[in-house]
C-alpha cells in the first residue's frame, strides 16, 4: 500500500542524494544561485533537455520562472538509465507534469541526442 501513496520512492531517494544539496529537497533551490525545479517553467516545457543536463552538467545563463541564473551545474555521475528515469520521475510527478513518464528506453534515446559537455541555453532559458 505505502508504494500507492508514493509511486516513485526510489526516484525520490535518488534525487535526495544527487540533486537536493543544491536544487533543495523541497526542489526550492537556493535563492538566486541555484533554480527551483518546483513549479519550474523549464521543468515543464523542456523536459527532453532534462537527461542531457544530468548526464552533461549545465553552464551559461538560465532563465527560469522570470529570474536569472548563472551557476554551473556540474554532471550527476555514477547513475544509470533506470535511475536516471526514476529521478526525473520523481521530479515531474512531485513539481512538473505528473502525466509524463519517462521510461529507461526514451531516457537512453534522449541521451544518445546530447552531444558531450555542458548544456548552455544561453539567456533563452525555458522559452
Amino acid at each position: 500500500m505505502a508504494a500507492c501513496q508514493q509511486p516513485y520512492s526510489q526516484g525520490k531517494a535518488l534525487y535526495e542524494s544527487a540533486c537536493g544539496s543544491c536544487h533543495m529537497t523541497d526542489g526550492t533551490g537556493l535563492a538566486g544561485l541555484i533554480p527551483p525545479l518546483s513549479g519550474s517553467d523549464l521543468i515543464r516545457t523542456r523536459p527532453d533537455l532534462l537527461p542531457c543536463i544530468i548526464q552533461n552538467g549545465m553552464e551559461g545563463k538560465l532563465l527560469v520562472n522570470g529570474q536569472e541564473y548563472d551557476q554551473v551545474m556540474a554532471p550527476v555521475t555514477g547513475i544509470n538509465a533506470v535511475e536516471m528515469a526514476n529521478i526525473l520521475n520523481y521530479i515531474q510527478s512531485e513539481w512538473g507534469d505528473p502525466g509524463l513518464f519517462y521510461s529507461p528506453d526514451r531516457i537512453q534515446q534522449i541521451l544518445s541526442t546530447c552531444g558531450s559537455g555542458p548544456v548552455n541555453l544561453g539567456n533563452t532559458g525555458a522559452e
